[in-house]
């Protein structure tokens, strides 16, 4: 779809997504990346990502989340993580087939965790065999905005305003805003609130914390003001969501018995 777009989010575990068609855009860590077919980028955990297929060619992408003691090892043996996180290899096909591969793995049963683990580290093969780090395709950031994104980052849990943001980058509020759109596509604002919001979203997926902590945990401490921002980028209200997630991995388990 032309324009669709994901995040800025901040994931829970490694994600690397491969272009098959078309084009698109990541940014991440304050730089820009235009992406196309037969490329790749990788998002860290922890880090605060956005993507967005182009408004004329949109890309087609395949993607694979993995996390464990071994990820972080896994990553830099291909060479990326840090600074390299965009890449080019010619082994598409093959990825493809191992994601499909891996999708019809999709049960709980101890044969079903293994294969997917040795697939895994097949798609890591096919990377690596004739991998080039993209360094070309790098659109340096604005470094007022760098390091915006990373205090923001830093503190997405604690009860900052924009107007701190810019007083830490020592620059004026309405500068930064406008340094934000033509970077990033969305003011510091937005960005703010999307890191709080997709975060919130994983705990509430990945945990049973009740959802105020969750709320004060992502700098919310009024849970109805949150509950109200939640709503309004998700569709649903957070307990909504919650048992939204229960009800379709309730769902998912039953199908595949």
């Amino acid at each position: 779809m032309p324009l669709h777009s994901f995040g800025p989010a901040v994931r829970a575990n490694y994600l690397i997504h491969f272009v098959l068609s078309g084009k698109g855009m990541f940014t991440c860590k304050g730089q820009s990346y235009h992406l196309k077919a037969g490329e790749g980028f990788l998002i860290e955990p922890g880090v605060s990502a956005f993507y967005q297929a182009d408004a004329t060619d949109p890309w087609a992408y395949l993607w694979l989340g993995f996390d464990g003691n071994m990820a972080q090892d896994i990553v830099s043996k291909i060479g990326l993580g840090g600074t390299n996180l965009t890449f080019q290899s010619s082994h598409g096909k093959e990825l493809e087939d191992i994601i499909l591969e891996i999708i019809r793995h999709s049960t709980l049963s101890n044969y079903d965790v293994l294969m997917i683990e040795s697939l895994l580290f097949r798609f890591m093969g096919f990377i690596s065999r004739d991998i080039t780090v993209l360094g070309s395709h790098r659109i340096k950031g604005n470094e007022y905005v760098r390091k915006a994104v990373e205090y923001i980052q830093n503190n997405y849990s604690k009860a900052i305003h924009v107007q701190e943001v810019a007083n830490h980058v020592n620059i004026n509020r309405g500068y930064l805003h406008s340094l934000f759109k033509e970077e990033l596509g969305m003011s510091p604002q937005e960005y703010l609130r999307n890191v709080r919001l997709t975060r919130a979203a994983e705990q509430i997926n990945m945990t049973d914390e009740p959802v105020e902590i969750i709320a004060a945990a992502n700098g919310y401490p009024d849970p109805a003001v949150f509950s109200k921002a939640f709503k309004k980028m998700h569709g649903l209200s957070p307990t909504q969501y919650r048992k939204r997630t229960m009800e379709n991995s309730r769902k998912s388990i039953m199908e595949d018995q």
